[in-house]
């Protein structure tokens, strides 16, 4: 029985609009969100919403990701808005999350490279 849905963001930046940097960054963004937040077991995956800023058009995150092993949970890809002033070349998350074991594990947002930048209150402390 499922004890708590709850969602965890994350957000990372690629170096380059090539489909070989948007799959690494990617896949390590998620790899940390399923590590801080010990998915796996009575933890998993609901679906997942990948997002993009305009400047990112060589490759789907969620292809990358789906191609690097993750096949248990349906994922998706869309596009940010396009606002003055954003953070370019950006990737975010929002993962849901179904917790069938205790229920009581804290939700750790992950932010990574340029993309910590957008939630300093989150990346300090993490520190």
């Amino acid at each position: 029985m499922i004890k708590r849905i709850y969602s965890v963001r994350g957000a990372t930046t690629v170096e380059a609009d090539s489909a070989r940097a948007i799959g690494e960054r990617s896949v390590e963004l998620l790899s940390e969100i399923i590590r801080r937040n010990g998915i796996g077991g009575d933890r998993r995956f609901v679906h997942i919403i990948f997002s993009t800023t305009d400047d990112i058009t060589a490759a789907y995150p969620a292809t990358a990701v789906r191609l690097a092993g993750l096949t248990d949970a349906p994922l998706f890809s869309c596009k940010e808005p396009s606002v003055k002033g954003a953070l370019g070349m950006c990737v975010r998350i929002l993962a849901e999350i179904a917790d069938y074991g205790d229920g009581d594990a804290p939700a750790e947002h992950v932010y990574l490279h340029g993309a910590a930048a957008l939630r300093k209150d989150l990346t300090e402390k993490s520190k």
